[in-house]
């Protein structure tokens, strides 16, 4: 009789998701190092989550591809006609979309749970509630630099919120490496904490380049 037992458990693998400008003015540079950057996530065995959005979340999903990445991207919209017709987002690039329903907002909290650890780039209000989720839920979060947007104004705002999440923040301007960073701290410290409900508190922790 064959055996069915199910196998010994196996995490699947990492993902890092890409939270940033879907709209408004977007650089070159930053357009190009968003493109770097999913390039590297891919290149290192990750997953790309993003929110299957326009702007510079799209052309990570663009450069994770160009190597044979893997993406997945978290939609707002109910269905695939609400997703292209509502929120005029576009499925290229995309392997899976997850239809949460949620709206623009709603779909944040899914977003940012269904991955590892957090990049942002550039990025506008939106962007900033995606960096908040990550930053109370205790998330390993990178930040881009270079890319304008929120991304400037980050340490800062790490800084007035004396907040003990277990957050850890890396800044770094270049994708391959703030990539290479980020793996190194989550295998080595972050995976022993990585969950907000599955933790002991510790200070919020910055590191740069």
């Amino acid at each position: 009789m064959m055996d069915v037992r199910p196998e010994p458990f196996q995490r699947p693998n990492l993902a890092i998701g890409v939270m940033g400008s879907a709209g408004g003015e977007i650089s070159d540079l930053a357009i190009a190092k968003s493109f770097a950057l999913g390039r590297a996530i891919a290149k290192a065995g990750f997953t790309l989550v993003t929110g299957a959005c326009p702007g510079l979340p799209y052309h990570a999903a663009r450069g994770a591809k160009s190597v044979g990445g893997l993406t997945v991207g978290i939609s707002p919209g109910l269905s695939y006609d609400e997703h292209v017709e509502k929120y005029g987002s576009p499925t290229a690039y995309q392997d899976v979309i997850v239809y949460t329903g949620s709206g623009l907002m709603g779909r944040e909290v899914t977003g940012i749970r269904s991955c590892d650890m957090v990049v942002i780039v550039g990025g506008r209000s939106g962007t900033l509630g995606e960096f908040a989720i990550a930053y109370d839920e205790g998330r390993l979060i990178g930040v881009l630099e270079g890319t304008g947007g929120i991304t400037d104004e980050l340490p800062n705002i790490v800084r007035v919120c004396h907040k003990e999440s277990g957050a850890h923040v890396i800044y770094e301007s270049e994708p391959d490496l703030l990539v290479a960073r980020m793996a190194g701290y989550y295998q080595a410290q972050h995976h022993l904490h990585s969950s907000v409900h599955h933790r002991r508190h510790v200070a919020p922790i910055e590191q740069r380049g």
